[in-house]
C-alpha cells in the first residue's frame, strides 16, 4: 500500500531535481563499480585457486573499484539517511543538543569534505601532468583522484542542504 501523502510530501532541499539526478547518476556509477569490483574478485579467485594462473594487477583493479564504489555511493547515502546514526545521547541532551549536533555534524564534514575535494584536484591535476599510474598494468590514476573530487563535492553538497533544511524546520528527521 502506497502513502501517498508521505510520497507527495516536500523532502527538503537534498531533493531538489538537480541533485537527485546527480546523486542518482553516481549510485548508478557506483553500481558499476561494485559489478567490476566483484567481477575481479570472483575470476581473480577463481583463476588463482582453481587453474593456479592468478590475473596481473588484479589488486589494482579491485582498488580502483572500491575507490569509485565508495566515493560514488556517499552522496546517495547522506540523501537517504543511510549513515549510521548513534542516539545513545540523544535522551540525554534533549532536542536542543541534537539540533546542534546535527548543525555541528553537518558542519564540519562539509568542511572536512571541501578540504577532500581540494586536496585531490591538487593530486589529480598533478596525476595528469606527470602520467601517473599504477605498477602493474599502467592505469592513469588522475581519473580516481576526479572520481574522489566528485564524491566528495556533492557528498558536501548534499550535507549543505541538509544543513539549510535542518536551520529551516529546526529538525534533521525525515
Amino acid at each position: 500500500m502506497i502513502d501517498h501523502e508521505a510520497a507527495n510530501a516536500p523532502r527538503g532541499l537534498a531533493h531538489s531535481t538537480p541533485v537527485e539526478w546527480a546523486v542518482r547518476l553516481l549510485n548508478i556509477l557506483s553500481s558499476a563499480a561494485l559489478v567490476v569490483l566483484l567481477v575481479a574478485t570472483s575470476v581473480g579467485v577463481i583463476m588463482r585457486y582453481v587453474f593456479a594462473a592468478p590475473i596481473l594487477g588484479s589488486n589494482e583493479i579491485i582498488q580502483l573499484a572500491s575507490i569509485a564504489l565508495v566515493m560514488l555511493a556517499m552522496p546517495a547515502a547522506a540523501q537517504r539517511g543511510d549513515h549510521i546514526r548513534v542516539d545513545v545521547f540523544d535522551g540525554i541532551i534533549g532536542p536542543v543538543g541534537r539540533f546542534l549536533g546535527d548543525l555541528l555534524s553537518r558542519g564540519i564534514a562539509i568542511y572536512l569534505l571541501g578540504l577532500l575535494a581540494l586536496r585531490s584536484w591538487s593530486k589529480m591535476q598533478d596525476a595528469a601532468e606527470f602520467g601517473d599510474a599504477t605498477n602493474m598494468l599502467a592505469i592513469p590514476l588522475w581519473p580516481f583522484y576526479g572520481l574522489l573530487v566528485l564524491g566528495a563535492t556533492l557528498y558536501a553538497i548534499v550535507l549543505a542542504l541538509q544543513l539549510v533544511d535542518v536551520l529551516l524546520t529546526g529538525s534533521a528527521e525525515k
